[in-house]
């Protein structure tokens, strides 16, 4: 009979040893010589096996008894190269990565010294004796240490550690390829069983299976979640924007009387044409070089806040209607209207007056678009050339707001006529003062960080 195991487990059974002449006797000593030698090998990030076997007769049972030590074998599996970069993402990142497996702690240890995930000299090591020995108190105190692994786990014992984080309000995600990882699999928020080497129950225990069983890969997705998240948010500020000077017109036409300086066709052009394609430039940027310096986003944070409303409706909203309305009113006084005069909807006044405000709109969008690609971040830090879509986007509204003025089939689908180039040039000022407003904005709040 031939057996292997953990050499720990394997020696308790043996009562004999294999030597150069022959089978002898395991004391204290030999013991002791085997116990060294395994503690070495394990320091060297080696996964220790030790091998025994025993001579059965024909009416023997194979029972793990009075076993012969062969010796022990070391198999070196080492960590792919990409691995300590993304362990050092994780912790600029806010991401604790806690290493449980059933391994030896030494080799644990060298391992976890191997990739960086222990620096320091006193680092935490939990075997799983005494973690079983643990109340969930004292568990949750342990998991406080910043360094911390266990080692000689079962799969229960893992599944009491993601429970303990779970308790104490971290969101918790589980790596792992055998049948023993499959219980911490199960009870984590999300489990991530390994595609090539994971067996069949972890994959069925999972909710996510990796490829490549690659763990930058999983940090890689962290980074374009945070991205994709971030994202949505910079669309919904850009076209959120819009909805407040496409209002305002409406409030003043009904509270002060005056001529309605937008109609309903010129606001279906900003929304359903103008806006489109640059609100989905924004949603293509690329990952933010910052993105994975910061901490992770509070559970209970949603896409649409309270802040982002804020910006993009008390503040962003307010200054594009403050541009539209300026260049309506100067086009009507450029034509003579006074307060209270009356203007017939087809006047060319009225419609170069609207015109004015549409193009007042297009234009505080375009600087718009640059304001929305980061929240705090200056506008000329990002690159045009790492999104071709927004160039793209900015090319096609632009292209459309000229197509809506200036040509015969632009002017009667939208109800709108030329103005004088004065205007452009007023638009074109009040829009580039609208973003450096929003700069300053910025700038302050950067300082305040």
């Amino acid at each position: 009979m031939y057996c292997k195991g953990a050499a720990e487990v394997v020696l308790q059974l043996c009562t004999q040893i294999d030597r150069a002449g022959g089978e002898t006797p395991l004391d204290v000593a030999g013991r002791q010589q085997v116990g060294e030698a395994q503690e070495a090998m394990a320091d060297g990030g080696l996964r220790v096996l030790a091998f025994a076997w025993r001579k059965l007769a024909a009416q023997d049972l194979p029972l793990e008894q009075g076993l012969t030590l062969s010796g022990l074998l070391g198999l070196h599996d080492p960590p792919r190269p990409e691995v300590p970069e993304a362990i050092t993402r994780c912790h600029t990142a806010g991401i604790k990565v806690i290493m449980v497996t059933g391994d030896h702690p030494h080799t644990a240890l060298a391992i976890a010294r191997e990739i960086g995930l222990v620096r320091g000299e006193q680092a935490s090591v939990i075997l799983g004796d005494a973690l079983r020995k643990m109340t969930a108190a004292q568990l949750q105190i342990a998991l406080d240490s910043p360094e911390i692994l266990f080692a000689r786990v079962t799969a229960e014992q893992k599944m009491l550690v993601v429970n303990a984080l779970k308790n104490k309000g971290e969101i918790v995600a589980v790596t792992g390829d055998g049948v023993n990882d499959a219980p911490a699999l199960k009870s984590a928020h999300i489990g991530i069983a390994m595609g090539v080497s994971g067996t069949d129950v972890a994959k069925a225990a999972a909710d996510m299976i990796l490829l490549d069983d690659n763990f930058a890969s999983i940090v890689n997705a962290v980074e374009e979640g945070r991205a994709v998240f971030e994202n949505i948010r910079k669309f919904l500020t850009y076209i959120l924007t819009s909805n407040i000077p496409e209002l305002i017109p409406y409030l003043a036409f009904v509270l002060f009387k005056i001529p309605l300086p937008l109609t309903i066709i010129q606001i279906l052009a900003v929304d359903l044409g103008t806006d489109m394609l640059p609100a989905l430039a924004l949603g293509a940027e690329r990952p933010d070089p910052e993105l994975m310096r910061q901490p992770p986003r509070p559970a209970h944070e949603r896409l649409l806040s309270w802040p982002l409303l804020a910006r993009a409706y008390l503040w962003l909203g307010l200054l594009e209607a403050g541009v539209a309305m300026a260049a309506f009113f100067f086009v009507l006084h450029l034509g003579g209207w006074q307060y209270g005069g009356e203007l017939g909807k087809l006047a060319p006044l009225y419609l170069q007056a609207t015109t004015a405000c549409l193009a007042a709109i297009v234009v505080a969008q375009m600087v718009n678009l640059f304001a929305c690609r980061h929240p705090r971040a200056a506008a000329m830090r990002l690159s045009l050339r790492q999104n071709p879509l927004l160039l793209l986007g900015l090319g096609v509204e632009l292209g459309l707001i000229l197509f809506i003025v200036y040509t015969p089939w632009g002017n009667g689908i939208f109800a709108t006529q030329a103005f004088e180039p004065i205007v452009w040039v007023l638009i074109l000022a009040l829009a580039l003062g609208f973003g450096g407003l929003e700069a300053g904005r910025k700038y302050f709040v950067r300082r305040s960080l």
